[in-house]
């Protein structure tokens, strides 16, 4: 069960002068309870393998107050070389030697409710002595921040669920590690060797000045002391979503759709009604629902608190209507409305028809799959509701005058969907921008036919497609329609479900299966490094459970890596292409894709005696590729390795009865009678079976086949003839 490591830091003053912003980086918290674990200028043994341990574990999660900037003001004090002065300055007196060195200090706290704590939740396998060591450590802390920013904590070993209920009840901000390098706060974040860089840097500053040589007069020399061993970790704090329906109120419940052009108008609906609901049951609650959900009178740092609307329409299809049948609200965690209030509010939003009665309504739901097609990470972005640039408005050139004309409106457009990031915080550059009316998908809109009843004209609307230099995580929205639901982003990085590469020089042994074990650990170290430090593999690209044990219960629920030598490729296909029944592309597609963002670049690969390959990126045809093209008779690629080898039956039988069993178990129809034909047999050197097969079917069956123990490195593949 997993554990985990919480710190509760309270302050005594509702005020925080530390550099680095708010909240405090988990860095911070280190070095504040190493400083209360020291005895004078040494670190005992117990308490150094206890930060040792904390060190090595995943970067944790922040929950703090909201914080706010406080007055700016400056204090005069005295810089840090008064020792200097008084060596040069000789019969100088202490108070005049502080005045020739006293500089202005700027200064702004960070203001906050003291009531409310800050957590550090670390969660880990398995808490040990050195969790209950930093326990007990932590009482010993007395300040966080600057020496005026007095503060106390605690710490406690609980089950990790305990700690998510006490962070999701946390009345602040939670702050969470992002891999998306587009949004977030960079905190510097403890990392293996902290410990020690902290300890020789403590005893270089008690070291800075030491005496030099000189053959004329004594000298202090000014040693720098070393930097501690830090890392930046970006953090964020993403927004609270929930997911609506459309539903026909009547005994039916079918979805009651809009169209993809009413986005606009439907989210000024839903926002109405749940406007009038709060402000109906909550008068005290009409300033913050005007400014946070209306935006009436919302001041500029009002944006990062408003809530957001998203018309969520059908995607994932070429041929799918696009029609608007969900609804998503997005409560950042800065907003002052209570989250449950708002989805009380969202929840009792009805439309009626003539005669009063309820003919639709919004009804919450946690099945989110369509809300999440729209908040995964891509580099490549396109609009589903176009965006409305203001500043594309000052050239007014009408497109019939000539081509050079529209040329320059759209460099205009797009120079302002750059600004319009900027303005929305993405950080990540855009590479490429393209604009137009005409819609991106076969099924959309043109950009000005989401203009009527809109405040919005229909000069300033544009589709936009981008292209990043780093993947930006979603939802993405911006322009001045994004709380209208204009200017909606969809990922256009769909990552295919085979990825493959041809090999080109190189190739000196051919060993199908060497190179495919060779393929499936390059792929699982670039995975690694495109993770957070230290955080877990997930199980699709490393094939084992979270305990290190091997996935073993029969599902195809990890990557498959073949070499398919003859052809001279390396492919790597998701599971559920192999498996037709139990595996879904959803609930698989994120570890898909963090896999396919992985593998782009890759160019060599190195596999032992099989040689150094030259890699490039290659496609694959499923309707013609000879594995992936229907057939009805099927030849082995790879050797079939047995999975159950049944003893009592000769060899070539338990091969063809095993061949059997695992077609089931994959889903395909077995083949006609004597289909199954052993073409070779053999015994591995520990009594493993493996043989080679042709599988005849009554019909057509599309590919890919590979089945037996080792589908997933290489083994038991099949082409069709």
């Amino acid at each position: 069960m997993k554990q985990a490591l919480l710190v509760e830091v309270r302050f005594h003053e509702g005020r925080y002068h530390g550099a680095g912003g708010w909240p405090p980086a988990p860095a911070r918290l280190f070095q504040a309870l190493m400083a209360g674990a020291a005895r004078g200028a040494t670190v005992s043994g117990a308490a150094r393998r206890a930060f040792d341990w904390l060190e090595r574990q995943p970067q944790p999660v922040i929950a703090a107050p909201r914080g706010l900037a406080g007055q700016n003001y400056t204090a005069f004090v005295p810089n840090n070389d008064l020792d200097s002065i008084l060596e040069t300055a000789k019969g100088s007196t202490l108070e005049k030697a502080v005045a020739a060195v006293r500089v202005g200090k700027h200064i702004r706290p960070i203001l906050f409710d003291a009531k409310t704590p800050l957590f550090y939740c670390w969660f880990v396998d398995a808490a040990g002595e050195e969790a209950a060591a930093l326990c007990e450590i932590a009482k010993n802390l007395h300040r966080l921040g600057w020496g005026v920013d007095m503060a106390w904590a605690e710490a406690a070993v609980v089950d990790a669920e305990e700690a998510e209920e006490k962070i999701s009840r946390h009345a602040g901000i939670v702050y969470r590690p992002s891999r998306a390098a587009a949004t977030g706060l960079d905190m510097l974040s403890p990392r293996p060797g902290s410990t020690h860089s902290l300890i020789s840097r403590f005893e270089g500053m008690r070291a800075r000045f030491r005496p030099g040589r000189s053959n004329r007069a004594p000298k202090t020399v000014f040693v720098q002391p070393p930097k501690p061993l830090l890392e930046r970790v970006a953090y964020n704090a993403p927004p609270r979503r929930m997911a609506f329906e459309l539903r026909m109120a009547d005994a039916s419940g079918d979805f009651s759709a809009r169209r993809l052009r009413d986005a606009a108008s439907l989210v000024a609906e839903v926002r109405d009604r749940c406007g009038e609901k709060l402000t109906s049951a909550g008068p005290e609650l009409t300033d913050d629902v005007n400014r946070y959900l209306f935006g009436r009178d919302a001041e500029e740092r009002d944006k990062e608190a408003r809530v957001r609307i998203v018309a969520v329409p059908s995607i994932g299809h070429p041929d799918v209507d696009m029609n608007i049948r969900r609804v998503a609200v997005y409560v950042p965690q800065a907003c002052p409305l209570s989250f449950d209030d708002l989805a009380w509010a969202f929840s009792q939003t009805v439309w009626v028809d003539g005669d009063g009665v309820i003919a639709s309504e919004l009804q919450h739901v946690d099945d989110t799959g369509m809300v999440e097609r729209f908040e995964r990470s891509a580099r490549r972005w396109r609009s589903v509701t176009p965006l409305a640039l203001a500043a594309a408005r000052r050239r007014r050139t009408r497109w019939a005058e000539g081509p050079r004309d529209r040329a320059a409106h759209e460099a205009d457009a797009a120079a302002a969907v750059r600004r319009a990031l900027r303005h929305e915080g993405v950080r990540a550059p855009a590479i490429e921008v393209r604009v137009q009316r005409e819609p991106f998908d076969r099924k959309g809109a043109r950009a000005e036919a989401f203009a009527p009843n809109t405040r919005f004209s229909r000069d300033i609307l544009w589709h936009a497609a981008i292209e990043f230099a780093e993947p930006v995580a979603g939802p993405l929205l911006f322009g001045d329609g994004r709380y209208l639901g204009l200017g909606l982003m969809r990922p256009d990085d769909p990552a295919p479900e085979i990825v493959a590469f041809s090999i080109g020089d190189g190739l000196e042994a051919p060993d199908a299966l060497a190179v495919a074990h060779a393929a499936r650990r390059a792929m699982m170290a670039r995975v690694q490094k495109s993770l957070l430090p230290r955080e877990k593999m997930p199980l699709y690209a490393s094939g084992h459970e979270e305990d290190g044990a091997p996935a073993a219960d029969g599902a195809h629920r990890h990557i498959a890596v073949a070499a398919d030598l003859p052809r001279r490729r390396i492919l790597y296909v998701a599971p559920h292409r192999l498996q037709r029944e139990g595996v879904r592309w959803r609930h698989i597609s994120k570890d898909h894709a963090l896999v396919a963002r992985a593998l782009e670049g890759m160019d060599v690969l190195r596999a032992g005696k099989a040689g150094k390959l030259a890699l490039e990126s290659a496609t694959v045809d499923p309707e013609t590729d000879p594995l992936f093209a229907p057939a009805r008779v099927w030849e082995s690629v790879t050797e079939y390795a047995v999975t159950r080898h049944n003893r009592r039956l000769a060899d070539i039988d338990a091969l063809e009865a095993d061949v059997a069993a695992e077609l089931r178990r994959c889903g395909w129809p077995l083949p006609a009678a004597g289909g199954i034909q052993a073409t070779a047999v053999r015994r591995g050197p520990r009594g493993g079976l493996a043989g080679r097969l042709r599988l005849a079917f009554p019909t057509a069956q599309p590919g890919p086949l590979a089945i037996g123990r080792t589908a997933h490195k290489g083994g038991g593949w099949f082409r069709g003839r």
